[in-house]
């Protein structure tokens, strides 16, 4: 008889599924990977067959070119794979498309969080705790001094800003994928409904976004306007264009930059950020902590993250729980 849950086995390139012979999140090309999300640090080219949301395939054809061997799941759709293992793809909250991978084999359940937030989001469905017998979670922000504040006080700070310099502009730093979406959902929410200036890299992610029925309001190419048509405004760029040359085309731009790591002030002087926006697309520790709690796994697996303090959190709360040492997973989107 196998031992309990010996079927699915985590190793250095992904987390493998034996007798559907798959992989989750796998960092190289395999014949059947299982994706939870866009982000390069979990979705890749390559693969024979592709198993993920309608919205994480088409944001990897458009960055990866992935059209070929993909097969698309619903939420809450349950397929069938080699093996007798079941896969339930369920919403993750982190971005547009972002699943949970709940699998089932021999009366055995296991979730696979991929990253994930708890945090309400206009341009993604929310997080839905599943019960499970093992638990493997990430753990980007795994450490106690991490507490997201909420982000309706971050977009004050960011209108507040725009409103002191009407004849500057603030340039926001966010990443293509995710971030630079939801801080415009965000603003729009908040009142903001003036155009917002795009760097040329965010138009197709965005416009991929607004077919999936996210509403982005009204969106200007950079390139298109001239300095004096962009006072006054907010303009969305990669991070990498922050202190760029291309940054010298805009209005006095006071810089800006939407990620968790903004919580840590050396990061944001690292990047010569005036006005950091702790903005994050991942749990929290409070987050962390409390879906351990709620899912209440007869063991947690914990990964890409810190993992050491979330690890002892569970020791100390009598919880099962060890690290995982999965490789190529880094902070792509936050």
């Amino acid at each position: 008889m196998a031992a309990p849950f010996s079927w699915i086995r985590p190793e250095p390139h992904g987390i493998h599924v034996g007798p559907a012979d798959c992989w989750i999140d796998p960092s190289r090309a395999v014949d059947r990977a299982l994706v939870t999300h866009g982000h390069a640090d979990h979705a890749r080219g390559g693969h024979g067959q592709t198993v993920a949301t309608p919205a994480t395939l088409a944001i990897m054809d458009l960055r990866y070119n992935t059209r070929e061997g993909a097969t698309p799941v619903e939420y809450g759709e349950t397929i069938r794979l080699p093996g007798g293992v079941d896969a339930t793809y369920i919403p993750a909250g982190h971005v547009l498309g972002s699943a949970q991978i709940l699998l089932e084999h021999a009366g055995e359940r296991v979730v696979v969080t991929g990253d994930y937030k708890r945090r309400a989001d206009p341009t993604c469905p929310p997080f839905e705790v599943t019960k499970c017998d093992i638990f493997i979670t990430e753990a980007t922000f795994g450490l106690p001094v991490f507490c997201h504040p909420p982000i309706a006080e971050e977009m004050r700070k960011l209108l507040d800003r725009l409103a002191a310099h009407p004849d500057a502009c603030v340039l926001v730093g966010a990443y293509a994928l995710g971030k630079a979406q939801r801080v415009i959902a965000e603003l729009r929410a908040a009142g903001h409904h003036d155009p917002i200036y795009l760097h040329g890299a965010m138009e197709r992610m965005c416009r991929l976004y607004e077919d999936h029925g996210v509403a982005l309001g009204e969106l200007r190419l950079v390139a298109d306007h001239t300095k004096e048509e962009m006072r006054g405004s907010i303009v969305v760029c990669p991070p990498s264009a922050l202190n760029d040359r291309w940054s010298r085309r805009l209005p006095e731009p006071i810089t800006a930059m939407a990620s968790g790591w903004m919580r840590v002030r050396q990061r944001a002087r690292q990047r010569n950020v005036e006005l950091p926006l702790v903005i994050s697309d991942h749990a929290d520790w409070g987050e962390l902590t409390r879906t351990i709690e709620e899912v209440d796994a007869q063991e947690n697996w914990i990964t890409h993250g810190r993992e050491d303090a979330l690890l002892r959190w569970c020791q100390l709360h009598q919880r099962r729980a060890r690290a995982l040492a999965l490789v190529g997973y880094e902070d792509e989107d936050d």
